[in-house]
Formats: C-alpha cells, sequence, structure tokens
C-alpha cells in the first residue's frame, strides 16, 4: 500500500517557519512529502519543486503556506494536478482563494494542516 502523499507549497528551509514544520510534520506521520518552492533545491533533504505539476505523484493533500495572492496565482496549477484536499493554512486564506477553489473543484479546507494529522506546529 503506497504512502498518502502531500504537497507543502511555499516549503521552507528555515525551521521556525511553518511551512517547514509541516513538512516535518508529515514525514514524521509517514507522509510522502514533496515541498514545492520556486528557487530552493532541497528543503529538510527532499528535492523540492518549482511546481505542484512538477511532482512525480498523485497528491491526496496540498497544503499552502503562501500568502492569498500567491495562492491565487498556483490554484490553477493545483486544480490541473488534483488533490483531494487543499489547506488554506492561517494567513494563506482568503474569501477570494476559497471561492476560486470551488469554483475550480477543489475541495478546500481552511485550517492548521499540521494540527489536522495530530501535530503541535508549537512543538516542531
Amino acid at each position: 500500500m503506497s504512502k498518502p502523499a502531500v504537497a507543502i507549497v511555499g516549503a521552507s528551509n528555515d525551521r521556525d517557519k511553518f511551512s517547514n514544520k509541516a513538512v516535518r510534520a508529515f514525514l514524521e506521520q509517514g507522509y510522502d512529502v514533496y515541498p514545492v518552492h520556486p528557487t530552493e533545491p532541497l528543503i529538510e533533504g527532499l528535492k523540492a519543486y518549482k511546481s505542484v505539476l512538477d511532482i512525480p505523484a498523485a497528491l491526496d493533500k496540498v497544503s499552502f503556506y503562501v500568502p492569498p495572492r500567491v495562492g491565487m496565482q498556483v490554484i490553477a496549477d493545483v486544480a490541473k494536478k488534483g488533490c483531494r484536499e487543499l489547506w488554506l493554512n492561517p494567513g494563506s486564506d482568503s474569501p477570494e482563494l476559497y471561492e476560486k477553489a470551488l469554483a475550480l473543484g477543489l475541495n478546500p479546507i481552511v485550517a492548521c494542516s499540521i494540527a489536522s494529522i495530530g501535530g503541535d506546529p508549537n512543538a516542531l
């Protein structure tokens, strides 16, 4: 059985940022983690992808850690790639982005994706 796969959009090498904590939290929970960042080649030792469209796997979850204006720029790629759940973490959500996700047929969830898998973002 394959492991669930998650893309972390806006992943960072800064271990104090929630986008980095998400990478580590999902790894600890047994996910295949695909960091997405426009310029970083590696994040937490994992190959980083410039776009979700470059990820060579089907995605169960996509978790946004980018400002809503950036989310609006990449949401069409997420819809094209497909995923079961789109997590709009605190600070990455906006009513416009939520509505756009719905219009594109995605399943947006406005909540902390780290907490959703039993992690404590403040403890990572």
